[in-house]
């Protein structure tokens, strides 16, 4: 009888043991990449320039609030002070943690400690969507206004969007933000409904292309880099080779990016052979994988 008893205690432990994990597995799984996750294509020259929104492209972390927490695009969680989401509210946000222009590397080096530190003071959460919200762009812009007005946190905003009417005033505009140290635009049409994967409603237009590759090796440095890094061989997904070798500080040189790490790089379009031309690094990019 009593083994009985200690055997259906046993059972029914670990059935509760399951039955808990299963609802965390949900509730994690709940806001894990396989949702909603628009991703934006290059800027197409055939559009209406006058039906989108138009932003500047911030360079710093997506960040999703799921309405408890704010996680990467890879759906791992980021270690915010309490004191910088109070007040977020429940419902689901899309948006980018960000510091200042060119301050990618300062703002990675904030958001993605394990422990946060009061530097977050100096970051914003710039919103530019709402995953779950069933409308178009538009509806979804006026109702992120509306959400950060009834907000009382002062960490949180929506990137600022305008209208042009030509591709000619499109450039300008471009022309002048990166003059200042901008990335770039992005273009939203106005009626484009929140979708999963690359959609041809969201466009990046930059001055320059990037994309991200493995270093493979490191090659020695001459003349005045003589003992420094003289450029990096990196490798694209498609296994295609190629060497960088200006972007480099000095302190890079001397400590170039180890073997294995990735890399974001800039170029400009490509060479006859498929190798992006004018390859230029730019920074290594931030294990966002961790938790």
């Amino acid at each position: 009888m009593r083994f009985s008893t200690h055997l259906y205690a046993l059972l029914t432990s670990s059935l509760l043991f399951t039955t808990v994990n299963l609802c965390m597995a949900k509730e994690t799984e709940q806001y894990k990449p396989s949702q909603p996750q628009q991703l934006a294509q290059v800027y197409q020259d055939d559009i209406k320039v006058k039906e989108y929104w138009i932003s500047e492209k911030l360079d710093g972390i997506r960040a999703r609030w799921t309405g408890s927490e704010l996680i990467t695009r890879n759906g791992n969680r980021i270690h915010a002070p309490s004191w910088f989401v109070k007040g977020f509210g429940k419902q689901v946000l899309d948006g980018e943690l960000w510091l200042a222009r060119n301050s990618f590397e300062k703002t990675a080096s904030i958001v993605l400690r394990d422990t946060p530190t009061n530097d977050w003071k100096h970051i914003k959460y710039m919103l530019f969507d709402l995953p779950q919200h069933k409308g178009d762009f538009t509806r979804r812009l006026n109702d992120l206004e509306t959400i950060v007005d009834d907000c009382t946190s002062p960490y949180m905003f929506v990137i600022p969007h305008f209208k042009l009417n030509t591709k000619d005033q499109l450039m300008a505009k471009l022309d002048e933000l990166v003059a200042q140290g901008a990335e770039g635009l992005m273009l939203h049409h106005q009626r484009a409904t929140y979708q999963n994967g690359r959609s041809a409603n969201l466009l990046k237009l930059k001055k320059h292309q990037d994309s991200e590759a493995t270093v493979v090796a490191h090659l020695p440095g001459k003349g005045k880099y003589l003992g420094m890094l003289g450029a990096i061989l990196v490798e694209l997904d498609s296994g295609l080779q190629f060497k960088i070798g200006s972007g480099f500080s000095d302190l890079q040189r001397r400590n170039p990016p180890q073997i294995g790490t990735t890399v974001t790089f800039k170029y400009y379009g490509y060479t006859a052979k498929g190798i992006p031309r004018f390859a230029v690094f730019l920074r290594v990019k931030p294990d966002l994988t961790k938790s």
